[in-house]
C-alpha cells in the first residue's frame, strides 16, 4: 500500500491509459508507456520508470548489495537479480491494476515525432494491461499472428477498458518508426542480432535451441526508451557531475581490416568461380562479427564523449533501475539536479570510481551470460555426437578452424588434425562438419570436416 501523502506529492496519472510490453516470461516490469491524444496532430506520451530510488536509499544494506552486484545477471536457466525479488518482482514492478510509483518523462509529440515539450516528474501510475512482444506485434501487424482474433481477445482489445489500445500501439509504432529513421539518418549504427533461447526439459537439460529476431514491437519500446535516456542526459547538461553512457569511436585498424576483407571477397568472387553458386550468408555473418569486434565497448563515465553507436551527443541509462545500478544512480541525480535543485555532494572523482565499478560489473555479467550459453550449447550438442551440420568459418588459426553452426549457432574447433585434405579456407566459408566431442564443463565443442 502506497502512503496517500506520497501520492499527493506526485503527478497522478492513474487515469491515463498505460501499458507495458515485455518478454513473455518477464517478471519485473520496470518501464511502461502511457498514451493520450491531445489534438489531431499531437499526443502526450509518458515513459514511466519504476521509482526504485524511493525504496532503496543510499547507505542501506540493500543498496550496498545492489552496488556490489552492479547489474542483474541473466543465465540460461536462472536470473541472479540485482535487487531482492520482493522489490524487483513485486513492490517496484509495474504490474497491471496496481498503483505504482514512477520517475517519468512526459512528452508532447507532433505527427512527425518532434518533441514539442517535455516534463520530468515523479508520478503514480496504474498500468491497464501487460503485453508481451508477440501480442504487441499482432496489434501492429495483424498478419503476424496465426490467430489474431484470439490474441486480441486475450489482451483485452475488445473490452471497453482497453478500447484505446489499438490506437495507442499503432500511433506509437508510427512515431517510433520516425524516431528510428531520424536516428539512422544521423549516423546511428544498425546492427541487430537474434536473441538465442533454449528449451529446457524438467531436469534443466536443453532439448532445443531457437532464435527470436527483434520485431517492430521491440523497436517501438527501444525508440521511446532511447528518447527518454537521451532527454534525461540532455536536460542535466554537461556542467554537473553525472553518469553518462558513452561509446567511443571504433578501432580504425580493425575497421580497415573489415573493409579489406570485403574487398578481398568481392575481388575473389569477380575473378574466379570459387564462390559461384555459393551462399553468401556465412560471409554476411562474418562481416557482422568483424564489425562488432571493431566497436569500442560502451561504458559508464562522468566524462561525456557522446555515444557513437547511437549518434547521440548526450546519453545515459535511466530506464532500468530494477536491473542496473547506474540507472538508480541517475534517478538520484535527476532528483537532485532537476526535481529539487539540491547540490550533489559526491565529487566527480567519487562518481567516476562508481562508474568504473559498474562498467566492470557489466562486463563480468556479460561474460557469465556468454559462458552460460556456451555451456548449454555444449550440453545440447553432446546429444548429437557423430551428426552432420553445416556452418561457416569464424576464425582461422595455425592450429585449426573455428566454425559456427548455421541453425544452433554452436561454435567449435576443427583441429588441424581433423581437417582432412589440405585446401585453402577463408573466414566466412561454408563448411560441413561432424560433431566428434563436446565438454560442457569447459564449454568446448570439437568438429571434424565432413
Amino acid at each position: 500500500m502506497i502512503d496517500p501523502k506520497e501520492i499527493l506529492r506526485r503527478r497522478d496519472m492513474r487515469d491515463v491509459f498505460t501499458f507495458t510490453i515485455d518478454p513473455a516470461d518477464a517478471k519485473d516490469f520496470d518501464d511502461a508507456l502511457s498514451f493520450e491524444p491531445l489534438t489531431d496532430e499531437t499526443c502526450q506520451i509518458g515513459v514511466h520508470i519504476a521509482d526504485v530510488s524511493h525504496y532503496v536509499k543510499p547507505g542501506t544494506a540493500i543498496d550496498d548489495e545492489a552496488y556490489q552486484r552492479g547489474t542483474s545477471t541473466y543465465l540460461v536457466d536462472r536470473v541472479i537479480p540485482m535487487l531482492p525479488e520482493e522489490l524487483c518482482n513485486d513492490l517496484c514492478s509495474l504490474r497491471p491494476g496496481e498503483d505504482k510509483l514512477c520517475m517519468s518523462v512526459i512528452f508532447t509529440l507532433d505527427a512527425d515525432a518532434r518533441v514539442l515539450k517535455y516534463k520530468i516528474c515523479r508520478t503514480v501510475i496504474r498500468s491497464d494491461i501487460r503485453l508481451d512482444y508477440f501480442q504487441a506485434q499482432d496489434l501492429i501487424d495483424p498478419k503476424h499472428g496465426n490467430d489474431t482474433d484470439s490474441t486480441r481477445n486475450r489482451v483485452g482489445v475488445k473490452s471497453g477498458v482497453n478500447a484505446g489500445l489499438v490506437e495507442a500501439i499503432t500511433t506509437l509504432h508510427t512515431l517510433a518508426n520516425k524516431l528510428r529513421t531520424a536516428r539512422l539518418a544521423a549516423g546511428a549504427l544498425s546492427i541487430e542480432q537474434d536473441e538465442l533461447h533454449f528449451t529446457l526439459d524438467p531436469s534443466g537439460h536443453p532439448t532445443d535451441i531457437y532464435f527470436e529476431s527483434p520485431n517492430e514491437a521491440h523497436h517501438l519500446i527501444e525508440e521511446f526508451m532511447l528518447l527518454a535516456n537521451r532527454t534525461i542526459a540532455t536536460a542535466v547538461g554537461s556542467g554537473r557531475p553525472f553518469v553518462y553512457r558513452v561509446h567511443d569511436l571504433p578501432d580504425g585498424d580493425k575497421l580497415a581490416e573489415v573493409e579489406a576483407f570485403k574487398q578481398k571477397f568481392k575481388s575473389s568472387k569477380s575473378r574466379t568461380s570459387r564462390y559461384a553458386g555459393k551462399s553468401t550468408e556465412g560471409f554476411r555473418r562474418a562481416i557482422e562479427m568483424l564489425t562488432i569486434r571493431a566497436q569500442a565497448k560502451a561504458v559508464y563515465s562522468t566524462y561525456n564523449i557522446g555515444h557513437y553507436g547511437l549518434a547521440f551527443s548526450h546519453y545515459t541509462h535511466f530506464t532500468s533501475p530494477i536491473r542496473r545500478y547506474p540507472d538508480l544512480m541517475v534517478h538520484r541525480l535527476v532528483e537532485k539536479y532537476i526535481l529539487t535543485g539540491k547540490k550533489e555532494t559526491m565529487t566527480r572523482e567519487e562518481l567516476e570510481l562508481m562508474c568504473e565499478h559498474c562498467s566492470a560489473c557489466e562486463q563480468t555479467a556479460a561474460q557469465a551470460e556468454r559462458d552460460s550459453i556456451k555451456m548449454f550449447q555444449a550440453l545440447w550438442i553432446n546429444d548429437h555426437i557423430d551428426e552432420i551440420f553445416t556452418g561457416y568459418i569464424t576464425g582461422v588459426t595455425d592450429f585449426g578452424l573455428f566454425v559456427q553452426l548455421d541453425q544452433s549457432r554452436c561454435e567449435g574447433l576443427i583441429h588441424i588434425s581433423n581437417i582432412g585434405d589440405i585446401k585453402k579456407y577463408t573466414l566466412g566459408d561454408s563448411v560441413t562438419v561432424k560433431v566428434i566431442k563436446a565438454d560442457a564443463n569447459r564449454a568446448q565443442i570439437d568438429f571434424a570436416i565432413s
